[in-house]
């Protein structure tokens, strides 16, 4: 299994050269069975990393362009009426991949990212009172510009809430950019980049994250720390039990891609930023919800509060 999971980080960097970091945690949040949102300026790679991830695994893949006019039905599908038959037959939106990539999702209406919820939630969809469950695996990879950029709508709590990671990329070094500008991955290695897991094989792996041992200690030590951002003045909205449990997924996930089968604090710790600081809210405003300053704020003080949180010896 290592080595499956050593073939998909080599697979994704043919393509997006810089930040290995970012790389681990798109791997860690695949491997978690979580959702990811990758929020940075135009033009860093954000897609290119999202369709990478995508055609490293021989499953589903399907992209949405999200855009102003599209409505829930677009995303989800509609019944049609069937003259042969007499009867109205589901035609299947884009939601129903393995893989789904929103991209762009902050440009789209608040109605038509709440379509989304029940699949990112309960990984299935409700149509004309129908409720319709999705083939296993199942993740939703959405880019969003910053909010402070014309056209965007920020996402609500209750959507943010449902990705397991937020990450950013940032700009590459200039030796990683002079490759990009040599090689042009985009253009030329991304469209003949092949699977190396089979769908299959993403679920083994999976499963083995869900078998990672997390000690009652390291369990303890969230529960101690949700309930420290509960009761610290600087935050209005502290970390949700839901919150709690992507941490302890991604601590999982992090420990198995470390080549151990249980959880180190150091695995918690190292989620916090990217688990955490979109599903927190600090007091005082200055910041809309969900922006870079609102996340960058969360982090500093989520980093603060960790401090004061005795940890597992």
């Amino acid at each position: 299994m290592r080595d499956a999971v050593r073939r998909l980080h080599d697979n994704i960097t043919r393509v997006f050269m810089g930040h290995p970091e970012a790389v681990d945690r798109v791997v860690a949040c695949l491997l978690a069975r979580g959702h990811l949102l990758i929020e940075d300026v135009p033009g860093v790679g954000k897609t290119v990393l999202a369709h990478a991830i995508a055609r490293s695994v021989e499953c589903d893949f399907t992209r949405i362009q999200l855009t102003p006019d599209l409505l829930p039905s677009d995303v989800l599908g509609v019944s049609v009426y069937d003259r042969d038959t007499g009867e109205f037959k589901l035609k299947r939106g884009p939601i129903f991949a393995n893989i789904v990539l929103a991209d762009e999702i902050n440009r789209t209406t608040p109605r038509t990212q709440s379509a989304l919820l029940e699949a990112m939630s309960e990984a299935s969809v409700s149509i004309d009172g129908t409720v319709i469950p999705l083939d296993p695996p199942f993740m939703l990879i959405a880019t969003q510009n910053p909010a402070e950029f014309e056209g965007t709508y920020p996402l609500p709590e209750n959507q943010l809430d449902r990705f397991l990671m937020r990450t950013t990329i940032g700009y590459p070094g200039p030796e990683d950019e002079l490759r990009v500008l040599r090689e042009r991955p985009g253009l030329r290695a991304l469209p003949d980049l092949e699977p190396v897991l089979h769908r299959d094989d993403l679920i083994t792996l999976q499963s083995a994250v869900d078998d990672v041992r997390t000690d009652d200690a390291i369990l303890a030590y969230i529960v101690r720390f949700a309930a420290a951002t509960r009761e610290a003045p600087e935050l209005r909205l502290g970390l949700s039990p839901r919150g709690s449990l992507a941490l302890a997924q991604a601590a999982r996930a992090t420990a198995f891609l470390s080549g151990r089968d249980y959880v180190v604090p150091e695995d918690v710790t190292s989620n916090v930023a990217a688990v955490c600081a979109h599903r927190v809210i600090p007091a005082g405003g200055g910041h809309e919800f969900g922006t870079p300053g609102a996340a960058a704020a969360a982090e500093r003080l989520l980093a603060e509060i960790l401090d004061t949180v005795e940890s597992p010896a």
